[in-house]
């Protein structure tokens, strides 16, 4: 297991791009990178040391795009295609022959990016659903907090949600949290038979104790509140380790985790990266909206991933 210093207050994001300053750039496939903000996102990642770009795309749009951008894009290999579909399917077969070990979306949807993942024989998908994972730096939190999935599995059964918080937890593990501990989020902390989220939240408890979920600590259902704060935990009488200490909290679907991940971000100054788990490899799936540090350091989680994950 990596065990590596905590990350400081409120320089998380830093530190973890600083952490792949201890390793090689990581062979990276860069899809349809035709749009300014993927084009620079790639250069500013090899620029840190953090990924060594291979574009995959039209050559020509490439270029073109490298140009309006003033971006010396000459040290880099290009593979050229003739289209998005191509340059996914690619990228895709590059993955799966390990030569690269990291996904980076370009300039394409997402849906299209992920149907070459997923494809039955031709993709690079595990036994394990994909499913997206937030790292926010949280200003009124004491650790690196992650929110899962918030871009993915839209309303997912209990099944993808052991597949989730598997993937949440291979995720922390490569950061050096050995056992994270997982909240399952809900509305109220007892279970309900009306309410399907508390139900899950105490079968996948119970996959704990059969071996069905490894590497973590599980608790739930838990509301937001005596998830994050252990006072608010006291108050309603809850005796749970993971209260107040929760590294990664589950959402009951995409749409609140979502929206929570959002909220932090724009009302409460959180700084954030993301990355696709699940598949051979980590893929890089940034907001077009997303700023220098947020593309630096989801390029960084997947670096680390890539080196001292478990992906299989």
């Amino acid at each position: 297991m990596v065990k590596d210093t905590p990350p400081p207050a409120h320089n998380q994001l830093e530190y973890f791009i600083e952490l792949t300053s201890k390793t090689p750039p990581v062979p990276t496939a860069v899809i349809h990178p035709v749009d300014a903000n993927s084009l620079i996102g790639a250069v500013e990642a090899a620029e840190r040391k953090i990924i060594e770009p291979i574009l995959v795309g039209p050559e020509e749009k490439i270029r073109f795009a490298a140009q309006e951008q003033n971006l010396d894009i000459d040290r880099f290999r290009i593979v050229d295609t003739q289209h998005s579909h191509e340059a996914a399917e690619t990228a895709v077969a590059m993955a799966r022959s390990r030569d690269v070990q990291i996904l980076m979306k370009g300039g394409l949807s997402t849906d299209e990016m992920l149907r070459a993942v997923v494809h039955k024989t031709q993709g690079v998908r595990t036994e394990r659903r994909l499913s997206h994972i937030f790292l926010l730096d949280v200003p009124n939190y004491h650790k690196p907090l992650m929110i899962t999935d918030a871009a993915i599995n839209i309303v997912p059964d209990l099944n993808i949600k052991r597949d989730i918080v598997q993937n949440a937890i291979y995720f922390c593990q490569a950061l050096g949290i050995e056992q994270p501990k997982v909240a399952i989020l809900a509305a109220v902390e007892k279970v309900k038979s009306n309410m399907q989220s508390t139900i899950d939240a105490a079968a996948l408890c119970k996959m704990v104790d059969r071996g069905q979920i490894t590497g973590g600590i599980l608790d739930g259902p838990l509301a937001f509140d005596n998830a994050i704060s252990l006072e608010a935990a006291r108050d309603k009488h809850i005796q749970s380790s993971v209260s107040g200490d929760a590294d990664i909290l589950l959402a009951p679907d995409l749409e609140a985790a979502n929206m929570m991940g959002k909220q932090l971000i724009y009302l409460a100054g959180a700084k954030s990266a993301g990355l696709v788990m699940g598949a051979q490899v980590p893929i890089v799936l940034t907001s077009r909206a997303e700023k220098t540090l947020g593309r630096l350091a989801s390029c960084a989680l997947a670096a680390l991933q890539a080196t001292r994950g478990k992906q299989l």
